[in-house]
Parts: C-alpha cells; structure tokens; sequence
C-alpha cells in the first residue's frame, strides 16, 4: 500500500513535527502553511494573520504501520482543540486547530474522532478544530524544519515543545521510533 497523507494544525508547527517525526510508521514530518489565500506565502507573511494561513504539519505515512485515527488521537493530546484560533500565549488563525482532509475517509474518521471525543466529554469546553479539505500545501523556510532538534535549548523549545514531546515520549512510547 502506497504512504497516506495527513495535514494537522495544531498551533505552533514545531510542536507537532518534532512528535510526529519520532513516531514509527512516518515517513517524514514537514512544516508548512495551509488553509489561506495568498501563494506562496512565507513565515513573515503568515505571522500576522492575514494570509487565512494557518501552521501546519504535513505527515507522510505508511497506514499499514499507524493508521489516520492515531494519529488524530496523537494529535488531539498535543494542543488544546478548544481554544479557538490560539494555542496558549501564540494567538491568531494561523494558530487555529484543524484538520486538513485529503480523503472523503479522512474527513469521516476525523468527525468521527471529534464526535467521541465530545462525547467523552474529554475536554473542559467545546471542541473548535476545523475540519476542511485539504488545499495546496506550502512547506515553510528551511530553518523551521526539524527546529526543535536543531534549537533544543530555545527558550520556547524548552517551554513549550520541549514538554509536549516529553508527554508523547512517556504515553506514546511503543509508537516511537527505535
């Protein structure tokens, strides 16, 4: 079976990337911009706002190793799919949660996880991740791939994404790559 595609934003995108590239059966894990209007966009374009761009990570993987469902139950411990268009101190729509489908699938399975989930009741408020099909995808400047690896003592890499893969580390351990 050929790799599958999944596109998640879940605010910052070193965050999500520097979990997803550490988890087996991911090919590769590649922060970009997604979900806007203007072409091209870069980070400076995108910081304000404007653009409709929200910070995404575009997962590549081997369904027959991880399938899309974990990775959404993966993504939704991640960041907070309540707060809308923010994740903690960073604000704006470019922070906003959502799901980027590639396939009629991915959008059934992605309404699927959010409906347990609210029926769980398994957050404090309601759910606010969009769920929207997929668009063109621009990967972001160089220096944003793999940031957390490369920048681990950054003060927001030890403050923020530093605990997040920590957390995936602990509850996500046989998921990980050797």
């Amino acid at each position: 079976m050929p790799h599958s595609t999944a596109t998640l934003a879940g605010g910052c995108f070193w965050c999500i990337e520097s979990v997803f590239n550490r988890l087996r059966g991911v090919e590769s894990a590649v922060s970009g911009y997604m979900g806007g209007q203007t072409l091209n966009p870069t980070y400076k374009d995108i910081c304000g706002g404007d653009t409709g761009h929200a910070e995404v990570v575009q997962v590549t993987y081997d369904p027959n190793e991880i399938s899309f469902r974990e990775l959404l139950e993966i993504f939704f411990t991640l960041h907070d799919p309540t707060q809308l268009n923010r994740q903690g101190n960073d604000v704006g729509t470019q922070y906003r949660s959502a799901i980027f489908w590639h396939t009629p699938e991915q959008k059934a399975d992605a309404e699927a996880v959010i409906s347990e989930l609210i029926a769980a009741k398994h957050f404090g408020a309601p759910i606010v991740t969009d769920v929207t099909e997929a668009e063109t995808f621009y990967p972001a400047e160089d220096y944003h791939q793999g940031y957390f690896d490369q920048n681990p003592n950054q003060p927001y890499c030890q403050v923020v994404v530093a605990p997040k893969v920590v957390k995936a580390r602990e509850k996500y351990a046989a998921r990980l790559k050797v």
